[in-house]
């Protein structure tokens, strides 16, 4: 899963593809070097300038048909939380909605189902999006994890999306700390064994900058690479990256070394 941010302000490529032809451009580049899958977002995940549901929809609805047009087979993502632009992107062609903030509008789940495309159900913490909680603590973040995803996979299921259309992602570094984030990714192998598909978005985050030392974006290639190798070999099933090309490569030696 490939990251197309139609954003002006992203964290990782501040805004190289926030004009319209640049993001659609960098759908086929990004496909070509071996995405499976192209996330559309159109809001930084981050604390920044308010974006209403009008102006994401402007941002995103006509980068998902214009993909859509160049690129029939490919599946498209939409990273939102908002149901009113769920209904939109579903309705240009969306095949998936990636719900980074775990379920705060309800009704995004609804559009899943009455549209007959898939979900992913993440874990964020329960916090307001765009947020970055202070000090907050979980019992145990793992079971925190598998406990509010599979209960949003379930639900999801319940309003009629697919049941292999259905993903868990455990969010790392939304409503965590390092800690936490790094926990997770020791113990992937316990949200895999929920049989649900998860999805690992780990790419250049600041969990792995910190791991290594204070590491800024830039630096941080490495270390996204190895996170990505250690969620594979426990199961993981789609990674959401900057990078396809080095994603690719990594991911199919991981395949190789596993597989024999």
């Amino acid at each position: 899963m490939a990251v197309v941010n139609r954003t002006p302000d992203s964290f990782y490529d501040r805004g190289a593809t926030f004009g319209f032809t640049a993001a659609v451009d960098a759908a086929t580049r990004l496909i070509d070097e071996g995405a499976d899958i192209v996330d559309i977002g159109g809001v930084k995940a981050g604390p920044g300038d308010v974006v209403d549901p009008a102006e994401e929809i402007d941002r995103v609805a006509g980068v998902v048909a214009a993909v859509r047009e160049r690129h029939p087979d490919v599946i498209i993502s939409v990273d939102t939380w908002r149901s009113e632009v769920a209904k939109v992107v579903a309705d240009a062609g969306a095949d998936l909605l990636n719900d980074t903030w775990g379920g705060v509008d309800p009704g995004l789940a609804e559009v899943a189902g009455a549209y007959g495309i898939g979900l992913v159900c993440a874990h964020a913490g329960r916090v307001e999006p765009r947020t970055r909680p202070h000090r907050i603590g979980y019992a145990d973040i793992v079971a925190d994890v598998i406990g509010y995803t599979t209960a949003l996979a379930e639900r999801a299921v319940s309003l009629g999306v697919r049941r292999d259309a259905v993903l868990i992602d455990p969010a790392h570094d939304f409503g965590k700390n390092t800690w936490h984030s790094l926990e997770v990714t020791r113990r992937l192998g316990e949200l895999v064994a929920t049989g649900w598909p998860v999805l690992v978005a780990v790419s250049n985050k600041d969990f792995v900058g910190e791991t290594l030392g204070g590491l800024p974006v830039e630096r941080r290639h490495e270390g996204t690479l190895a996170t990505l190798a250690v969620s594979a070999v426990q199961g993981a099933r789609v990674f959401r990256v900057h990078d396809a090309a080095g994603a690719r490569a990594a991911l199919a030696a991981v395949a190789r070394l596993r597989d024999g």
